[in-house]
């Protein structure tokens, strides 16, 4: 049982989820590079990429910023200051503590999907997510979007001007999925603000 001091804790958004597909890359490689060392939040990333051989995003997100980024394993511990990157041909979803890689159906055509992450995430953390769907077509996310939303997370997409493909943000600020739209050289201290401000206690009980 916590303890009266643990109970009066701020309670810190400290999952980030992300979603990416056509243009993504450089998106993501972006909002990596601005993002500080000590980020006190484990953000975990999914890219629509081809279902054979392996994904280089990881090196290239490891690379790009000061937070090391790996390919995520089954059963892997979350921790904070850290990115996972969905492997090829696994849905990526969020345990209580833990990552789950599972071969389930293709979602909106892709395998791994950004719609199965977030609903996993906002089932597991509610309100401690923070999803973000940047450059891709169509409307993978939007769905995923609404689900944190009732779970009482917080959701942003990059301003559909300023991306490359503007799909899927468009598709969730049209269907009143993204609580803000923010330029993506902007993104990055959008959600470090979300992490530092407390959640609200109403939302921790939703």
């Amino acid at each position: 049982m916590a303890s009266r001091s643990e109970q009066q804790a701020p309670r810190q958004r400290d999952l980030i989820v992300v979603g990416a597909s056509a243009g993504g890359v450089e998106a993501l490689a972006k909002l990596v590079a601005d993002l500080p060392q000590e980020l006190p939040a484990a953000m975990l990333v999914v890219l629509h990429v081809l279902s054979t051989g392996t994904s280089v995003l990881p090196d290239i997100l490891d690379r790009a910023g000061r937070l090391p980024a790996t390919s995520a394993r089954h059963g892997q511990p979350i921790e904070r200051g850290h990115i996972y990157v969905a492997p090829p041909d696994h849905h990526m979803l969020v345990g209580d503590d833990h990552l789950e890689l599972t071969h389930g159906p293709r979602e909106n055509g892709h395998r791994p999907a950004i719609d199965p992450l977030f609903r996993s995430a906002a089932r597991s953390h509610g309100a401690r997510v923070i999803a973000v769907v940047l450059s891709g077509a169509l409307d993978d996310g939007t769905a995923g979007l609404q689900v944190v939303q009732r779970a009482g997370g917080t959701t942003l997409v990059q301003d559909p001007a300023d991306a490359l493909y503007e799909g899927m943000p468009r598709s969730a600020i049209e269907h009143g999925a993204a609580d803000h739209v923010v330029e993506l050289r902007a993104m990055a201290d959008a959600i470090c603000e979300l992490i530092d401000t407390p959640i609200n206690p109403v939302l921790w009980e939703k």
